[in-house]
């Protein structure tokens, strides 16, 4: 069976860090039921280590998850903290005998709504480096573990971040966990959801979710089943290839790395010859290069208030990652008029015919007479209201 056992850190006399306007205990417990409620609601099994302000020892919580696995069982620990300290930004925590794929997958969501991951990474008991640092990992029978520091409770943007997007934070974790249970190449549609976001969340284009659905128009109902197009394979460079050369800087991962220059860390370890995650200040890396033939095709476009990568990307069915690697981009962040090169192939770019505004029109009733959405046709015409004009002319996407 699979299961998810979700321990918020802290509880009872353990208050945790604590600000002006956050309590560490008190945020672990309301995010681990948010969680909780959202894996439920998904279908998986999930339990807490604590549903109320209450004490447990680093040991009473082990014997709570032991007495919850069976022979056999799928199980996952999700550990959730917010962190004390001087840093901003989100941590992930993975044990030393999984893969990174899970805590990747979080890293990815937790991004997606805004907040910054400083690393995902593991941690070594610098008395016995074949263990794992953390008690609640390393002891915790056959369960892959996590720990998820959401941010810093001294840290201003941090506090807030966290206590105003709480829910968010949940289900960015929660969905990760679920697609990563059941198969990245299914997926199910959620309130709220639309092609362009999922699309982007997957790394691949709208065109190629429709065609592998058999999908006629962009419409979505809550609960729908979607087949999500699988990760390409990436092949390794031929030796006369061209490589950048980068030097390893403070703050660095080779997941940071490989996002930045549109690649994956195994083709980064391969490359280089790299057994392990760690990197160093200083070190020398070979990235593989992309020629100037495979980004000669493209649009420039003036970011607009409103913009995000996400949005941009599903407009012109590309990704972040293709965009950001074109414009030499290290982080998700745009500014208004920023001028922004965006690669196009014949399948993405944006088809559409002129119409002309009449009398008694909407955007909203034009939406609906041609099947799109009122953004996709607000982000093709640079609109930044729903005002339209007597004989505007509009082009509407097809």
């Amino acid at each position: 069976m699979q299961k998810v056992i979700i321990n918020p850190g802290s509880g009872g006399s353990d208050s945790g860090n604590v600000s002006s306007n956050l309590i560490e205990k008190d945020f672990n417990l309301e995010i681990a039921k948010a969680i909780y409620d959202n894996l439920k609601d998904l279908g998986i099994d999930a339990y807490l280590l604590r549903d109320s302000d209450e004490t447990l020892s680093n040991s009473e919580r082990l014997r709570k998850v032991e007495s919850l696995i069976n022979e056999g069982d799928t199980v996952i620990l999700l550990t959730n903290v917010l962190s004390g300290g001087n840093d901003s930004g989100a941590e992930i925590i993975y044990a030393l005998k999984d893969e990174d794929k899970l805590a990747s997958m979080i890293s990815n969501n937790i991004e997606s709504i805004g907040q910054n991951v400083i690393k995902y990474y593991q941690l070594r008991d610098p008395l016995n480096t074949s263990q794992d640092f953390y008690e609640i990992i390393k002891d915790a029978g056959n369960t892959e573990s996590l720990i998820v520091s959401f941010g810093y409770v001294d840290n201003a943007f941090d506090n807030n971040f966290v206590l105003d997007n709480t829910i968010e934070l949940a289900s960015a974790v929660s969905n990760a966990i679920y697609d990563y249970l059941k198969g990245e190449n299914i997926y199910i549609v959620k309130a709220g959801d639309n092609l362009y976001q999922i699309a982007n969340k997957f790394n691949t284009t709208v065109l190629k979710i429709k065609e592998l659905n058999n999908l006629g128009n962009n419409a979505l109902t809550i609960g729908q089943e979607l087949i999500i197009p699988k990760e390409e394979t990436t092949e390794l460079p031929s030796s006369n290839e061209n490589f950048i050369i980068y030097t390893v800087k403070s703050g660095d991962s080779l997941y940071s790395i490989a996002r930045n220059y549109g690649t994956t860390i195994n083709v980064l370890k391969d490359v280089n010859n790299l057994t392990s995650d760690t990197l160093s200040n200083g070190q020398v890396l070979k990235i593989p290069g992309k020629s100037d033939e495979n980004i000669k095709n493209y649009i420039n476009y003036t970011v607009k208030p409103g913009d995000s990568l996400y949005k941009i990307a599903g407009l012109y069915e590309t990704s972040v990652n293709e965009i950001k690697n074109i414009n030499g981009l290290v982080n998700n962040n745009l500014e208004i008029n920023q001028v922004l090169k965006i690669p196009t192939t014949s399948s993405n770019q944006v088809n559409y015919i002129n119409y002309k505004v009449k009398s008694g029109d909407s955007l909203y009733k034009i939406a609906n007479l041609y099947d799109v959405t009122v953004n996709e046709i607000k982000n093709l015409n640079n609109l930044t209201s729903n005002n339209l004009a007597i004989d505007q002319v509009l082009k509407i996407p097809i």
